[in-house]
Formats: C-alpha cells, structure tokens, sequence
C-alpha cells in the first residue's frame, strides 16, 4: 500500500524528483531573500541608526524609503 504510493505506477520518480526540486527551489530563493533582507537592513541601521528627527524627515524623503514607509505611518 504505502510503497505503492511512492512508485505510483512507475511515475514516482519523475513525481517525487519534480516535488524534490520545487522545494529546493522554494527554500533556496527564501534563503536568499532572507539575507538580502538582512544585508539591506543593516545597511539602513549603519545609515540611519538613531534617526533624530532632521534625520528622519531626509530618510522619509528619499524615494525608496518612501516605497517602504508607505504602509507605516511612524518610524
């Protein structure tokens, strides 16, 4: 019964090596976004770091950070 369901009737290794690649493909592009995120982050920190108010009206001033902020409405 359960070996029946990982042959599935001779297709199982084409099944179970296309489910093996999505699933590499999903977690290695979560794994690259995670630290592109992470890099970004600290990039802004190091720039940004204690944001006073002169320099919160320029980080709210800058375009990208607008595309950011948008959905926020306090730093």
């Amino acid at each position: 019964m359960i070996s029946e369901f990982f042959i599935m009737k001779g297709y199982g290794i084409y099944v179970w090596s296309a489910f093996a690649f999505t699933l590499t493909c999903f977690v290695s592009l979560y794994l690259v976004i995670k630290f592109q995120y992470i890099k970004e982050r600290k990039k802004f920190v190091a720039k940004f770091g204690s944001l006073n108010s002169e320099r919160a009206v320029f980080a709210r001033s800058q375009s990208i950070n607008k595309e950011i902020l948008s959905n926020t409405t306090s730093i």
